[in-house]
């Protein structure tokens, strides 16, 4: 049997003079403002999304990570599915995915996955995954057999994936993933460089940007993205130099959304960011030159990703246009 102090190892959050992820005394948690609050998903569309990915066996980072858009966006049978299981190998401070020793890899997922795509009709769809460190390839291969398993089954569909850092394996898991050729390559860099030995413990800040820089240079034609979340104690300044890093490594998209707090266990809001703050954020960012940029409370990776990805497929388009003119 795995001790704690061997899993910890195992999970790589083991760092010389690293606080606890967690505070086991945290209070309750903050009261949310009103433009954060949402009501309890009930609609019909609602159910039959959820049937369809129990059906399926199909996980969610919908369910799992508790996005509080579930009830909007299963209503209109959009759903980001969550692969390689519904168990992480890290243990990040944010996070609701539980934590441990995942199952065997399910070979059956992809084509599953696939058919619940065709059986939604959907025009866009968005794969992600829990971190699994305990893989040669970090899952990498998965996420290669789903997208062939889509473009077989439902050649209409854009593809969106969102993946883990695939830490000290990024090279060939990234070279892989990119000949299979997604529509969009999304790697959230989560918050600011200073709060990564607290918030985001086993992964590294560099690392994530080199790994969406090197799908540019692999593939021009891929659409990148990324997003951090606000309200972690960041400072303005920290925020804008993000954006100058992305943009440095040639990323289209960015989104920006409230963190909100799973458990009193997770690490604590600091600040519930207004609609007006994220507003200024999202000026800036346009003027930085990102194609799209998504900046809300309510914002989350996925959300509204079909529409946005057909926005910024155009606003590319025209800056072609531009270019030749």
């Amino acid at each position: 049997m795995v001790g704690k102090e061997q899993l910890r190892r195992y999970l790589g959050c083991m760092k010389e003079n690293l606080p606890p992820l967690v505070d086991t005394n945290a209070p309750a948690r903050a009261r949310k403002p009103d433009w954060i609050r949402v009501k309890a998903p009930t609609s019909p569309g609602y159910m039959a999304t959820k049937k369809l990915m129990r059906d399926k066996g199909l996980a969610t980072v919908c369910e799992e990570a508790a996005c509080p858009n579930i009830g909007e966006c299963w209503t209109k049978k959009h759903a980001t599915v969550m692969i390689l299981g519904d168990v992480c190998t890290r243990a990040c401070a944010f996070c609701n995915v539980k934590t441990g020793m995942p199952r065997k890899v399910d070979v059956n997922e992809p084509q599953n996955l696939a058919d619940a795509a065709a059986e939604m009709g959907l025009e866009h769809i968005v794969i992600t995954s829990v971190d699994r460190d305990d893989l040669p390839d970090g899952g990498a291969s998965q996420f290669v057999k789903v997208i062939e398993a889509l473009r077989r089954t439902t050649p209409q569909t854009t593809i969106e994936i969102l993946t883990p850092d695939f830490r000290n394996k990024h090279e060939a898991a990234v070279e892989a993933i990119v000949r299979a050729r997604p529509d969009v390559y999304n790697h959230n860099l989560e918050t600011v460089p200073r709060l990564y030995p607290t918030i985001r413990p086993g992964a590294r800040y560099y690392a994530s940007l080199r790994l969406l820089e090197s799908v540019k240079r692999l593939d021009p034609s891929i659409f990148t993205k990324s997003g951090i979340m606000l309200g972690l104690g960041e400072e303005r300044l920290e925020v804008h130099q993000v954006m100058d890093d992305m943009r440095s490594a040639d990323i289209d998209f960015l989104t920006m959304g409230q963190y909100l707090q799973p458990t009193p266990k997770h690490a604590k809001v600091i600040e519930f960011v207004p609609p007006a703050g994220f507003n200024a954020y999202a000026a800036i960012a346009r003027a930085k030159g990102f194609l799209q940029v998504a900046a809300s409370p309510l914002t989350r990776s996925s959300y509204h990703a079909g529409k946005d990805f057909a926005e910024m497929r155009a606003a590319r388009e025209a800056q072609l246009a531009r270019a030749k003119g």
